[in-house]
């Protein structure tokens, strides 16, 4: 179902809003200056921009699965002090204890073994190094999901079981908290992180839709063409006409390496 290979359409789609929710996250993590971070998952390198910007790091290494979003990521973000490569959140190509913080954002939801995820960010930092990582609420904070796949549902196109809300019903404060503890993280603490989403209008709104990447986009494209018209009516008749104002909100977590 989930198509992840084009970084401009993930950023039309919900990267131009993780970039502020990576602001927000970097902040709350308070690290000082000078420091080496990883970035697991990194995707089209929203969470690396906003350590370079925020948290003054001496270097960040991002690694991601998709070749196309590491490439994506190594043209946006223009810093000597960061780099990208291709590899596996479960087995990291990293030594053991050579950053002193790492992190991931809108990943832990599309890896099984996320428990392993995290033990291997323990592995990546030194004793006393954070681990921490955000996702977003999809079961009731992501308000542009919801619209389509309350649409879908209505129109018996899809199954309920497809939906973000459903498969990813984890991404919450006590579940993120409990897989920390799990990993072997201490001080383990968990906040919300609340953002805008904007719209000039309904085509703005649905534009992004229409690249295939995500959930949501990539069941859009599986429909047929007279499908994917009834979707977009329906979609329409939810949200306000003119600008449409909606929120994100991501739930976070970070602990301690002992």
């Amino acid at each position: 179902m989930d198509a992840w290979s084009s970084g401009e359409s993930y950023d039309a789609y919900v990267g131009r809003w993780s970039r502020l929710v990576a602001a927000r996250f970097v902040d709350w993590l308070g690290r000082p200056a000078g420091q080496r971070w990883l970035d697991v998952g990194c995707g089209t390198g929203a969470l690396t921009g906003a350590v370079l910007t925020a948290a003054e790091p001496a270097a960040v290494v991002g690694i991601d699965p998709s070749p196309g979003f590491v490439q994506h990521a190594a043209a946006a973000v223009a810093d000597p002090r960061a780099s990208f490569e291709v590899g596996d959140a479960r087995a990291l190509p990293v030594p053991d204890g050579v950053f002193d913080a790492a992190v991931s954002g809108l990943v832990l939801n599309f890896v099984a073994e996320r428990t392993t995820v995290l033990r291997e960010m323990r592995r990546a930092v030194g004793p006393g190094g954070t681990v921490a990582a955000y996702v977003w609420d999809y079961a009731g904070g992501m308000q542009l999901m919801t619209a389509y796949w309350d649409a879908v549902l209505e129109l018996g196109l899809g199954d309920p079981a497809e939906s973000e809300a459903v498969r990813f019903g984890f991404c919450r404060p006590e579940a993120l908290r409990t897989m920390a503890t799990a990993a072997g993280l201490t001080d383990v603490g968990t906040t919300e992180i609340v953002v805008p989403t904007e719209f000039r209008d309904f085509d703005d709104f649905w534009s992004p839709f229409l690249g295939g990447t995500g959930s949501a986009p990539a069941h859009l494209a599986s429909l047929p063409e007279t499908d994917r018209t009834r979707v977009r009516d329906a979609v329409r008749e939810r949200l306000p006409a003119g600008e449409i104002r909606l929120t994100a909100r991501a739930w976070a977590v970070r602990g301690t390496a002992p």
